[in-house]
């Protein structure tokens, strides 16, 4: 599919809950003097994006993100899934069924501000799609056998057929990774960037569709997609971007980051 390279009006809406049950309150957590919320909402603004907000259930991270002059909107506690909370603010804001929303999770500070752009250049390129997403090449076998490394396989046009935990596709002969002149690893075994664009009315018919078999199999909420017969739409970049703030270990690292800028 040829990539489009001209400039796509979108919106971010960033999920920041406080209550994380490994890193309680790290939405507030200090990055260079700044609370990680601003961080991921300066993130945005970078990346070109019409409108940011940040949709949270705690006034605390409500506060800091307006006393940085970004906006919020608090929501329900009783979100199951970011989705959820992003559909909420994508109908208090009246956003039109068309509008591009790119979902950037609170806890992702150094996510390069590109790939926000390429979802939702990918996107609004491909008019039957509901989503995009992002992937990038395996290229460690322990890769491929980590369950809690999504993979992602793609038809001819770079549409998601399946994503799972599991090795996907399997490779019935030896290491699956090894050139044999037959095969392109690096295009076959693909990770999946949990960075998504949604157009508003793909947005707001998951947030009412029940679970899927298959997303309650595999705890993979984009299989509630390709249930409901979504077509999803998936970019390749080349390399894995930094991870996102999970734990103590993880915030000890993003701050390493900050601290060098």
């Amino acid at each position: 599919m040829t990539e489009q390279t001209t400039k796509v009006e979108f919106g971010v809406i960033i999920p920041a809950r406080f209550a994380s049950t490994r890193l309680p309150g790290k939405p507030l957590a200090s990055l260079g003097g700044k609370p990680m919320v601003v961080r991921v909402m300066e993130l945005a603004t970078r990346a070109g994006a019409t409108f940011v907000v940040v949709a949270t259930d705690d006034e605390r991270v409500a506060e800091a993100v307006t006393s940085a002059g970004g906006d919020a909107v608090l929501t329900s506690s009783e979100h199951e899934t970011g989705t959820d909370r992003l559909a909420e603010v994508a109908r208090r804001l009246h956003l039109d069924p068309e509008t591009i929303v790119v979902n950037l999770q609170g806890d992702e500070p150094a996510l390069p501000p590109e790939l926000l752009a390429r979802a939702a250049q990918t996107l609004s390129a491909d008019p039957d799609a509901g989503l995009a997403t992002l992937a990038t090449p395996i290229k460690e076998l322990r890769e491929l056998t980590d369950p809690n490394v999504v993979k992602v396989v793609l038809d001819q046009g770079h549409r998601a057929l399946y994503f799972s935990r599991a090795p996907i596709p399997w490779s019935r002969d030896g290491n699956p990774l090894e050139q044999d002149g037959t095969s392109r690893p690096e295009e076959t075994f693909l990770r999946h960037i949990g960075v998504y664009a949604y157009r508003v009315s793909t947005l707001l018919s998951l947030s009412q569709a029940r679970p899927a078999p298959l997303e309650l199999a595999e705890r993979l909420e984009q299989l509630r997609a390709l249930w409901l017969g979504m077509k999803i739409q998936v970019a390749l970049v080349p390399e894995l971007p930094a991870g996102g703030v999970d734990t103590e270990a993880d915030l000890i690292r993003v701050r390493a980051l900050f601290e060098k800028q």
